[in-house]
């Protein structure tokens, strides 16, 4: 039968595959867009169909948030120290230093100041990317230091939190930065001196005990994971079904736990907006 037979010519046997050049596209975890990285960068690092926003680090935020060429960056040099002589699958002290060399950072916070269209800020980032953002000594330090400049210049502080908690390998160190950090925080309230909370996916554990969510106002991205332990320690802990949306930046919002969802195109005019309030 004639509609049985194919004819081999119609298959294009020498056809060549279309290569794309590696590293110029990502596909979005949120709905599965494949989106060029240079249009993703125009965008503010969010999905051009969903609005998924992407985890970006300290780099990014400067550029976004900062007037060109104004931010000024401390402490740049601070590095940890290996207090307790720490190993794991490696030692603590060479996990740093690969950290260090992979990403181009000393710790998992970058501090300065700034000025955000000519109003001048004290200010905090953390980058996930080294060692998930994890709360040592250095970043309780750094941080400390940049709320006591926002104290003696009078300025607003600004934290932008990116954390999966404390950082395990320093051990007591590292929960002793929560108490830190919250003191410093504690004076800064007592002199009226405004402090704006950014919270980012992810920001867990010690982080959001501490600093994170004692902003003046707290503000998150959309769909961000916030909380204290993962959702699958509290139903494990708890042995119940968890509400939907859990630890979601609008679960948040809905119960009271932070102020504004902010998408991150509006985040700079909505921080000038905020500091001209307080003023």
């Amino acid at each position: 039968m004639a509609w049985f037979k194919r004819s081999k010519e119609n298959i294009a046997s020498d056809s060549t595959k279309l290569e794309l050049p590696d590293g110029l596209w990502e596909k979005c975890p949120g709905c599965g867009e494949i989106i060029h990285k240079k249009q993703l960068e125009m965008n503010f690092w969010t999905c051009t169909k969903c609005e998924h926003h992407f985890r970006i680090g300290s780099s990014e935020y400067i550029s976004i948030l900062f007037d060109k060429n104004s931010f000024r960056e401390n402490d740049r040099k601070m590095r940890s120290a290996d207090p307790l002589g720490f190993v794991d699958s490696k030692k603590y002290s060479d996990r740093v230093n690969e950290t260090m060399k992979k990403t181009g950072l000393s710790d998992a916070v970058r501090t300065g100041t700034g000025k955000i269209e000519g109003r001048e800020v004290s200010f905090a980032c953390m980058d996930f990317s080294f060692i998930g953002g994890s709360m040592g000594s250095v970043v309780g330090e750094k941080i400390s230091r940049a709320i006591d400049r926002a104290y003696r210049h009078r300025i607003p502080m600004i934290i932008i939190s990116a954390s999966g908690g404390a950082r395990m390998m320093e051990g007591a160190y590292s929960l002793m930065q929560m108490a830190k950090t919250s003191s410093r925080l504690a004076r800064l309230a007592e002199e009226g001196i405004p402090y704006f909370s950014i919270l980012t996916d992810p920001t867990t554990g010690g982080t959001t005990a501490s600093y994170a969510m004692l902003g003046d106002i707290n503000i998150a991205e959309p769909k961000a994971l916030i909380g204290f332990a993962g959702p699958r320690v509290i139903k494990q802990t708890i042995g119940k079904e968890l509400p939907e949306g859990f630890q979601s930046s609008e679960f948040l919002l809905e119960n009271g736990f932070i102020d504004l969802i902010v998408q991150r195109k509006d985040l700079r005019s909505k921080l000038v907006s905020l500091i001209d309030f307080c003023k």
